[in-house]
């Protein structure tokens, strides 16, 4: 359940892989993981920023840091792992403060936009053995602003007003294989022409199955926690 507070969402980054899809060569070396038996490749787009745990420890993450401008790009990556499969990942779109706007004070002065797909195939065979859709579970735990008019003041004060924001906790162990996660929603499914992804999109061969996933809004939910399973 969603919380109303006015304190600062502080969600702390690691350093960032070099697993860019442009640098897709160094990619398919395999990373060490903590399990063994199957080799699984992960593409990934996300608008703006994603860091994402197999079986519960962190394997992949964004190249490209989130406070750039434009950050679009994929990202490619070979991880060792075993079946069942645990992905989770934690996808979040630029904002500038709690507010959740960009470009606060000046002309461009808006809520962004978030979005993000992923396709895990099996980097033996290339088959796609996993993809992401509504059938995973996504949680929102930051939504701002909570009014849209929160983007046409001219002080806009993150936690006040139309500008205030709602965040939810959620336990470190969420990552974990054995989290439950039965109760968080399941992703909602947008269409690329609403995501409109640019850079790094089209360097991967998307499967037909694969879809874009976010919460409802795609201008008002800035952080999200997605999993899902891949038994194999």
């Amino acid at each position: 359940m969603r919380t109303l507070l006015t304190a600062a969402l502080i969600l702390a980054a690691a350093p960032a892989f070099a697993d860019s899809h442009a640098k897709d060569a160094h990619a398919e070396k395999p990373k060490a993981g903590p399990q063994s038996g199957t080799r699984l490749k992960a593409e990934v787009w996300a608008d703006n920023w994603f860091e994402m745990y197999v079986n519960g420890e962190k394997a992949m993450q964004d190249s490209v840091p989130i406070t750039s401008e434009r950050s679009f790009n994929s990202e490619t990556a070979i991880i060792e792992t075993q079946f069942p499969v645990t992905i989770a990942i934690e996808a979040r779109d630029f904002k500038e403060n709690d507010s959740g706007l960009e470009y606060i004070g000046t002309d461009r002065q808006q809520m962004g936009d978030g979005g993000m797909i992923a396709q895990f195939r099996d980097a033996k065979t290339g088959d796609v053995i996993g993809v992401t859709n509504s059938d995973m579970h996504c949680l929102v735990v930051h939504h701002a602003p909570v009014k849209t008019s929160c983007e046409d003041e001219s002080d806009p004060q993150a936690g006040e007003g139309a500008c205030a924001f709602e965040e939810t906790t959620v336990d470190d162990d969420w990552t974990a294989p054995d989290f439950d996660d039965s109760d968080w929603p399941a992703a909602i499914e947008h269409a690329a022409s609403d995501v409109s992804p640019k850079d790094g999109y089209d360097d991967i061969d998307w499967d037909d199955n694969a879809r874009f996933v976010w919460g409802d809004s795609l201008k008002q939910d800035n952080t999200l926690l997605c999993r899902m399973t891949i038994e194999g």
